[in-house]
């Protein structure tokens, strides 16, 4: 099988649930995702796709206030904490990719308690995703200030 063939797998599970980010139940699914796309054009693509499913800010959240500080584009970061002491995240970018990294990170990140935010080993996930290797330097730095972004927000 062709990984083209596979990723028009992978998109038809995803525009058939445009929830998929909600609905995982862990990071490794994401991982597994990106192992079975062995081509970047098609992880490319496959970063794009996740980045379609975030739900959208409103226009007073696009704000200078809730901008990240160290992004070659422009990305809005916006925090709630839950009475059950879970966080959960929403952003948005002007960049197609940098909204999938973004997915990512809430994928990571989002309804978790400050403590589960701690625990999130980050570098290890962008080392299995093979983000180290195929992101240029600009993005990788937005990357990690948008995970700084998430540890200011949730007073960490």
């Amino acid at each position: 099988m062709k990984c083209s063939v596979g990723f028009q797998i992978l998109i038809f599970r995803f525009t058939s649930n445009s929830r998929y980010i909600a609905a995982m139940s862990d990071i490794n699914q994401l991982v597994d995702d990106f192992e079975f796309l062995t081509d970047w054009e098609d992880r490319y693509r496959h970063l794009i796709e996740l980045g379609k499913q975030l739900e959208p800010l409103t226009p007073e959240e696009h704000s200078d206030t809730n901008k990240v500080m160290g992004c070659m584009s422009q990305v809005w970061m916006v925090a709630a904490h839950n009475p059950d002491g879970r966080y959960v995240f929403r952003a948005d970018s002007d960049a197609h990719i940098v909204k999938g990294l973004i997915a990512i990170l809430l994928l990571a990140y989002s309804n978790r308690t400050a403590e589960e935010i701690r625990a999130v080993d980050i570098d290890g996930l962008f080392g299995k995703l093979g983000l180290h290797e195929h992101l240029s330097p600009n993005r990788r730095n937005g990357f990690f200030s948008m995970v700084a972004k998430i540890k200011a927000l949730s007073a960490l």
